[in-house]
């Protein structure tokens, strides 16, 4: 059961990493793993945004995680030493 105090903690550990690189680990579903590399760029009370950027087309994109997603491992977020 997953519990308020539990969302903010990770809320907070993610409010204090803005501007931070950050390498993702997402769960697509049906064994499908996404891994991409951004900054985290803003924060919401549920979701928070990671700009990505596309260096072949010299672009980037915003996606979108919320919080209780970190919480189930569903997306994984490790620091880059930049």
């Amino acid at each position: 059961m997953m519990k308020q105090t539990d969302v903010n903690r990770v809320r907070k550990a993610v409010v204090s990493h803005v501007g931070s690189k950050v390498k993702i680990r997402a769960n697509k579903g049906r064994h499908k793993i996404d891994i991409t590399e951004g900054v985290i760029s803003e924060t919401y009370p549920s979701i928070f945004l990671v700009k990505v950027e596309d260096e072949i087309e010299n672009t980037f994109q915003m996606v979108s995680y919320s919080y209780t997603d970190v919480l189930t491992r569903d997306v994984q977020l490790t620091l880059c030493s930049e």
